[in-house]
């Protein structure tokens, strides 16, 4: 059985392939990683959202979460270094951005465990890829890992993502597990009206990285009273070619035509569309918007719609998150809250 301190190296390495496999804002040469090159091209064709610019964020993102200071930073609050009885994981990973349920890999093979992952048909190629990979810089691994194409067997525990539906299935059909379930969640920002250009920018990272279909993009901005959008739809203007995108525009253009159809009021700059609405969840290339009278008006929706909100970003004294940080959390920033590294330990001892 692994060590804590192989394990922890072994994705250390693994962080630095990652890195090698990006330059600051873009994929390296194919021909240093043919093998990475055909998987991401594969990625691509099977899922017109995976875009080159995406994946390579993503794959930035977790280089820089698997540096050895970082790991060490996250992990210096728990015991891994005790031998455990191993448990096998099932673990339903969601498809919305590119390695959306890495976090959930490192979790259980860092804690010493086994996963059975059940992979996306939206997000099937870069995973394996990395696992591939962690499995060639540490051997010990390969008994660990198992991608199910059927249905998850032989699992003493589960983590599961979905929509909120499907949340409920799970509910039911692990609950005799122990388990997480993640259901329906996004990001949400306060504004103030004392925002600059800057903020404003760092806030259209994150409402349209990944194309907003991210738990932690912006899907809703609450405002004071008399808010003034024209600097907001200034600052965003950097990102209109996300409207060359097809997928994109065409959910663009059928919410604007449904809007215009009903009557409905909204704000438009060609690309973007904000409309006054209380849900925190909005359509693709739809934000939502709410007016808050003070500051006790907005603890009480941010409250009330807690099970939803997977962050809150913005200056204001209630957020957690600065602008443009949406898609950037640390190591310990777990989905819906709930400690994916105490969930598991806890398998340990039982």
């Amino acid at each position: 059985m692994l060590t804590f301190e192989q394990r922890k190296a072994a994705f250390v390495d693994l962080g630095q392939h990652i890195s090698g496999l990006i330059d600051q804002h873009s994929l390296t040469s194919s021909k240093q990683h043919p093998k990475f090159e055909e998987v991401l091209q594969i990625s691509k064709a099977e899922n017109q959202w995976f875009t080159e610019e995406n994946v390579c964020f993503a794959l930035k993102q977790w280089a820089e979460s698997l540096q050895e200071n970082n790991l060490n930073h996250w992990l210096k609050s728990y015991d891994l270094d005790q031998e455990i009885s191993a448990k096998n994981i099932g673990i339903v990973m969601a498809g919305n951005i590119p390695l959306v349920g890495f976090h959930d890999f490192l979790s259980t093979l860092i804690s010493g465990h086994k996963i059975i992952a059940k992979l996306s048909s939206n997000d099937k190629r870069l995973l394996p890829y990395l696992a591939e990979q962690l499995i060639q810089i540490q051997p010990g691994f390969k008994s660990c890992i198992k991608f199910e194409e059927n249905q998850l067997k032989n699992y003493d525990a589960i983590i599961a993502t979905g929509s909120n539906n499907t949340a409920r299935y799970f509910e039911y059909y692990f609950r005799n597990k122990p388990h997480i379930i993640r259901k329906n969640r996004n990001g949400v920002a306060v504004l103030t009206g004392q925002e600059t250009i800057e903020d404003f920018q760092k806030l259209g990272e994150d409402i349209f990285r990944f194309f907003g279909l991210g738990c932690r993009n912006v899907s809703k901005l609450y405002i004071p009273q008399n808010f003034d959008f024209d600097q907001f739809f200034k600052a965003i203007s950097k990102f209109n070619s996300y409207i060359y995108h097809n997928k994109y525009a065409n959910n663009y253009d059928y919410n604007k035509a449904v809007y215009l159809m009903s009557d409905t009021k909204f704000l438009d700059n060609e690309f973007l569309i904000i409309k006054e609405d209380s849900q925190i969840s909005s359509p693709i290339g739809v934000v939502n918007y709410e007016v808050f009278d003070d500051d006790n008006s907005l603890q009480e929706s941010l409250n009330q719609h807690r099970e939803e909100i997977q962050c809150i970003i913005g200056n204001h004294p209630l957020c957690k998150f600065d602008f443009g940080q949406a898609q950037q959390p640390n190591l310990a920033d777990y989905a819906d809250g709930v400690d994916t590294i105490q969930f598991l330990q806890t398998l340990s001892t039982t």
